[in-house]
This record gives C-alpha cells, sequence and structure tokens, in this order.
C-alpha cells in the first residue's frame, strides 16, 4: 500500500512547482542578462581603450614629439622627468584631452626605453612602465587587463612609429576594472524594474494556477471521502449481510427441525422483541440448527462438516458466528474436509476448526483478521475478508483470544477460548 504521506508530499510538490519554476526561470534570466551584460561592457571598453591607442599612435604630433626624444635616454641610462620635460609640456594637455572627451582614466605616452612621458599623476612622469612593455616596444600590440599605480585596469598599447617605421614611443590607454563594475552595475540597475515586474507578473500568474490546483485537489478530496465514506457503508451492509446469512440458515435449520420454540427464542436473543413474561430460551436446538446450516453451507462449496460438540448448555449467537465464520472461511479457501471441535470449561467456551486446505501462508498471517484483507478473489465487487475480523471481533469483546496454526489435517488450525454467555 502507498504511504499516506506520499500523496501529501505529491500535492504539496505540485502547488509549489509553478513558484518554483517561476523563481527559476526569472533567476536564469537575471543571470544571463547580467553575465550578458557584463560582457558587452567589457568588450565595448576594450574596443574603445584599443581605437583610442591607436588614433593617438597614428597622430603627427605624438609621432614627432616622440621623435624628439629617441635620444634622450638609453636602456643602460635612461632618461628622467627633466630629460623629458618638453614632450611632456607638449603631450600631457593632449593626453588630458583624450581622457576627458573619449571616457577613459588614463592616457600614457612613453619614449622607445617605455619611460612615461605622460600620466595623470605627475610623480609618475619619468619612470619606466613596469608592466608589459617590451613586446609593444618590438612592434606588437596588448590588450588586456593589468595592475599598475593607479590599480587594476582594462588597457590596450600601441606602438608609435616614425615616417621610417621605427618604434619610438608607445601609447597605452586604460580604463580601470572598477569603473567597468560601476557601468555594470548601472546596466543591472536599469534592468532591475524590468525583472521586478516581470517577477509580479509571474507571481500572479503562478498564484493563480496555484488557486486553480487547489480548488480541483478540494474537489477530489470531497470525491474522495464521499468514496470512503460508501465503500464503508457497503462493507457494514456487507458484513451485517454476511451476519444475516448465517442467522438465516439458524433459523431454517430449527424451523426445518420443528424446533419453533428454539427458532423464536434465537430470533428474540439476535433481535429482542416484546414477549409474554416466562418466555424462556429452548436450549440445545440452536447449536443443532447450527450444525445443520454449517453442514449445509460446506456442502455447496464441496466440502463435508464434522462436529464434536461437549457443551452444558446451547450456542449464543457469537459463539454460532464465530463456528460459522470460522468452517465457512475453510470451506471457502479450498478444504474438502472441515472439523469442528468445541468444549466448555470453567465458564468458557474452548474451540477449534481445522481443515484440509491450503493452510495459511506465515506471511499473511498478523494480517488474516484485519477488516477487508482477503487471499481468496472476489467475483461479487463488493468486497472479502470480513469473516474472520467478525471472530476476531466477538472473540476479544468477550476475553478470549484466537491462534492460527497448522492442522493434523493438512491445512490450517484456528484455536479460540472465549466467555461463556
Amino acid at each position: 500500500m502507498a504511504s499516506p504521506r506520499r500523496p501529501r508530499v505529491l500535492r504539496l510538490a505540485l502547488l509549489v512547482l509553478p513558484s518554483v519554476v517561476t523563481l527559476a526561470a526569472l533567476s536564469a534570466t537575471v543571470a544571463v542578462a547580467m553575465t550578458v551584460q557584463e560582457r558587452t561592457i567589457r568588450e565595448a571598453t576594450a574596443e574603445r581603450v584599443m581605437a583610442v591607442a591607436r588614433s593617438l599612435a597614428d597622430l603627427a604630433e605624438v609621432r614627432t614629439t616622440l621623435t624628439t626624444v629617441t635620444d634622450a635616454g638609453r636602456p643602460g641610462d635612461l632618461a628622467d622627468a627633466a630629460d623629458l620635460a618638453a614632450a611632456t609640456t607638449a603631450l600631457q594637455p593632449l593626453a588630458e584631452l583624450v581622457v576627458e572627451s573619449a571616457g577613459v582614466y588614463y592616457v600614457v605616452i612613453t619614449d622607445d626605453e617605455g619611460v612615461r612621458i605622460t600620466h595623470p599623476l605627475a610623480s609618475e612622469r619619468g619612470v619606466q612602465v613596469e608592466t608589459t612593455n617590451a613586446p609593444v616596444l618590438e612592434g606588437g600590440t596588448f590588450l588586456g587587463t593589468e595592475r599598475g599605480a593607479s590599480g587594476p585596469s582594462l588597457r590596450a598599447k600601441v606602438p608609435v612609429r616614425d615616417d621610417g617605421g621605427t618604434v619610438v614611443g608607445m601609447v597605452a590607454v586604460g580604463v580601470l576594472e572598477s569603473s567597468i563594475a560601476a557601468d555594470r552595475d548601472a546596466a543591472l540597475g536599469a534592468l532591475l524594474p524590468w525583472g521586478i515586474g516581470a517577477l509580479v507578473v509571474a507571481s500572479l500568474a503562478s498564484s493563480a494556477l496555484t488557486t486553480a490546483v487547489e480548488r480541483r485537489f478540494r474537489r477530489a478530496d470531497a470525491v474522495a471521502a464521499e468514496n470512503a465514506q460508501m465503500r464503508r457503508t457497503t462493507a457494514a451492509l456487507r458484513e451485517q449481510a454476511h451476519e444475516f446469512g448465517t442467522r438465516l440458515h439458524v433459523v431454517h435449520g430449527l424451523v426445518s427441525h420443528g424446533d419453533t420454540a428454539a427458532a423464536l427464542g434465537y430470533i428474540e436473543e439476535v433481535a429482542p422483541v416484546r414477549t409474554a413474561a416466562g418466555a424462556e430460551d429452548a436450549g440445545e436446538p440452536v447449536a443443532a440448527a447450527t450444525v445443520h446450516a454449517v453442514r449445509a453451507e460446506l456442502l455447496e462449496l464441496g466440502a463435508q462438516a464434522e462436529f464434536d460438540l461437549a457443551l452444558d448448555g446451547d450456542l449464543d449467537d457469537g459463539a454460532v458466528s464465530v463456528v460459522a465464520n470460522l468452517c465457512r472461511n475453510a470451506g471457502e479457501a479450498g478444504a474438502r474436509r472441515v472439523r469442528c471441535v468445541l468444549r466448555e470449561a470453567e465458564g468458557r467456551l474452548i474451540g477449534a476448526v481445522d481443515d484440509d486446505g491450503p493452510g495459511v501462508d506465515p506471511a499473511v498471517v498478523g494480517r488474516i483478521f484485519g477488516q477487508g484483507f482477503s487471499t481468496k478473489t472476489d467475483p461479487s465487487g463488493f468486497g472479502r475478508g470480513y469473516g474472520l475480523d467478525t471472530v476476531r471481533r466477538t472473540v476479544t469483546s468477550r476475553g478470549g483470544t484466537i491462534e492460527v496454526g497448522s492442522s493434523v489435517l493438512g491445512g490450517a488450525r484456528f484455536a479460540f477460548e472465549m466467555e461463556r454467555v
């Protein structure tokens, strides 16, 4: 049987799933948008710094000025700020103008040894560049992130050549990584209202869907409750019909033997009615009628019933129910021989029903007395498994016990004892 917890977990999952899907989709969308936005900003910044660097490297004023300072220093004796003062005076205003107009953080122009001619910080002018410069001064270009005097920045470095193609210096243009991050955050801030709007719309749609699903669940719960009540009612009616059939057999046996008084006494016990004062139970005939009824019922199932009864008085309705249900159960299980022994000792009934049928599977011994449990098919469609449940309830209600084991006849043995009424 399915665990009762599983449907509740599944139901909760179905109710929460729309919201989870909505939040997951929105989170994925925002994450993708952030990634794309950051990559777009970085690519645009890289293109901008490279374009500015190349434009300055090609500018005639820069090329001419750098040509004039190629002899200001040598690899072993670098030029200093004083040696490059005239070039700085000519190029620093140009560098500052480009910084302001192009939206970059710095423009650095160096001589052919990589000594800075221009820089936003005056203290850095006349100092050799510490980051990548040798490949650029040999004629290559560089684009990447490096940490310099101003912190990590995305920078482009382009060589400056004279009219003869000789490298006479270098132009480096950079944008701080913190500036790129600020641009990304600003772009994300612009996307945020759209994300919030999407979340509101998605949440409303999810709530509407959840409400619709919950309404269907409640409708299904109502139908399930109604069906469960119907099944309980059907089971109760079947149990009553089961017992009523047994009682009719007993009445039939009493009447067929001409024991009218005993039949009336039995009916009075089952369904008390007002009788004249002094009406008494007829005694032994109920037991005889029970034997007759059980034998007739087992014959219809193809089985023979044997009885060994040693009682001080007649059977009451509870005892009749226990004996009849145990014998009937044996016949329905496929037994061909059923033997019932019933004794009375110290105010208690002690009995056993043995059969030569297939016996009881040890795997189901603990469940056979449960309501609705049966190992037999149910062609009627109304359910089985009420006889042994009735036996269990009758025996336990009278302070007794019932045990299941193997019979000497080769099948099952149901031994019981309970108080005499």
